[in-house]
Parts: structure tokens; sequence; C-alpha cells
């Protein structure tokens, strides 16, 4: 189940890249940008904005799950099958419902990847694996790793690591990159900010240093949670000292996902702006580096 698949991209990993998104996550984190990845199932997207009025076409096409109330449109998400939701989308004529999430196999989606391979070569480029947490379909995740890997393609992923061990170890011998987020080393805070559990993402870290992946630790700096200095320190302490790894990408909050809360129909419980920190980022980036680690800033 997949939610995009971005072609040419610069963002995630080294070179050129193919990144396909996975649906299914299992952290709820207050501030995820990717709302609609966190399910596994396929989601119902809706935009008010491009809704006419007066227009009854959904209605009458699920009329079980669609209604009105004073002039606003009133979806019931949890009445709505998958095919309830192809009909309502083919019915709108303002694209006003779209659907999230695609179904594809792994021959569909190599086909798609193979298509920029001499781009890959050309820059240091390859395949990286997004969600969502890609983890969270672990048989796919193994099965497009070992084939781009028999392809000759660089891989990577990107991970919360927020899952059981036996979902990650399958997909290491065709892994040649982990990006790998560590938003806290207290679990009070990790858990009250992401329903999740630390101890399990840093026994994960511990097991993969072990086996020498090799890992760029991400931190997402988020005001109110770990934008602070205490917080960076035990944070970079934990990625230089326990596990060892010398690459640190800091990214600073941003809210260019709020909109997907509205579409969702679903809250939004995080900063409504932007970090503007630039002392508390100066200070990041210093203190990594006297850990002897490279550290970036990333938008």
């Amino acid at each position: 189940m997949l939610f995009n698949l971005q072609r040419y991209s610069t963002h995630d990993g080294p070179g050129i890249r193919t990144v396909v998104f996975l649906k299914g996550c299992s952290l709820g984190c207050r501030w995820c940008q990717n709302p609609e990845s966190r399910s596994r199932e396929s989601d119902l997207l809706f935009d008010e904005r491009l809704c006419l009025a007066g227009c009854e076409l959904c209605q009458s096409t699920c009329p079980h799950a669609i209604s009105r109330e004073n002039d606003s449109l009133v979806i019931a998400r949890g009445k709505l099958r998958n095919e309830d939701m192809q009909r309502l989308v083919d019915c709108c004529p303002t694209q006003a419902l779209t659907v999230c999430g695609e179904e594809q196999t792994v021959e569909a989606i190599m086909e798609r990847v193979l298509r920029d391979k001499p781009f890959y070569e050309r820059s240091g480029g390859g395949i990286t694996l997004s969600g969502g947490e890609p983890f969270m379909q672990p048989a796919l995740a193994r099965d497009l790793l070992k084939r781009s890997r028999e392809a000759g393609i660089h891989t990577a992923v990107e991970s919360c690591l927020h899952v059981p061990w036996k979902y990650i170890e399958p997909c290491l011998p065709s892994l040649d990159l982990l990006l790998a987020d560590l938003k806290h080393v207290d679990g009070e805070r990790f858990h009250a900010w992401t329903d999740g559990n630390a101890q399990r993402v840093m026994d994960n870290f511990r097991r993969l240093a072990a086996a020498n992946v090799k890992m760029t630790v991400r931190v997402p700096l988020i005001p109110g949670f770990n934008a602070d200095e205490a917080s960076i320190r035990a944070i970079t302490n934990f990625a230089a000292d326990e596990i060892g790894v010398r690459e640190i990408h800091f990214l600073p909050y941003h809210t260019l996902g709020i909109n997907k809360y509205r579409l969702l129909n679903q809250p939004y419980l995080a900063a409504q702006t932007p970090l503007d920190a630039p002392d508390l980022l100066a200070f990041a980036e210093q203190y990594a580096r006297q850990k002897g680690m490279t550290a970036w800033l990333r938008g």
C-alpha cells in the first residue's frame, strides 16, 4: 500500500533518488507532516474549497456515509468501504474528493524505479523507502530492497524504528543506508508526544549498531518536545556515545502539513508556527561537532 512515489528527489539520501512512500505507522506524533500515511488502509481526502454548492452527486453515490449539515458535507469515514472511495472520486467533478493509498505489486513498483537507473548511476543515487514507516510492510520492504540491490541500485530506508526487530532484520542484507529518526531518549516525554515506546527505538538502534549498519541519525526539533539544549544534548550523547553514529541531521520544525489535517478532518495538535531559534540550531550543530559528529541542518 503506497501513498506516493516521488522521482528525482535529492533530499532522501545521496544523489538523485526515487522515494517510495509506504502507508502505515505505529506512532502518532503530534507534529506528523504526513497524517495520510498513518493508516495502513486507503484514506478519503476532502477539500471543502473545491466542493460545489448544491451538488449532491457524492450523497447520491454513498448515502450511507455522506450527508450535509448546514450546507457542509459530513463524511462518516468509518462507514466507507474501499469501493465506496473510488466511486466517490469518480463521481466528484471538481476532485474535492480524492483517495490516498494505492495497492501495487513489487513488479509494478520496480518497473517505475528502474526507469531512472541512468540518473542513479550518474549521481550516486538510488531508491529510498519512506512513509509512514516502511518497516510496517516488512515483506514489501524486504522485496523492494532485494530487487533493487540485485539491479545494482543503491538502497536506503527512512524509519522511525518503532517496529519489532523481526520486521527490520530481513531487510539488512540489502540495505546500504538507514536514515533513522531519534526523536527523544526520555521515555515519558516520547510517549506523551508520540504514543510510542522510546526503549523500543533505542534498542533497535543498539542492534543496528552491533550489526554495523551504516546510519544517519535525524532529529526533528519540535517546540515543547525536544527543541531545548538539554534534550539535544541527551539525544546527541546517545547517538555519539552509545551507538557510534558519525552523522546527525537536525530538522527544524515546520508546518507544511497542517492543511492535510483539514483534508482528513483531524485536529492538529502541534505548534502553529515553524521553529524560529537560530541560537538553538547553532548550539545543536556545535555540540554535535564537539562529539566528533558531522552535523547538518535540513529544512
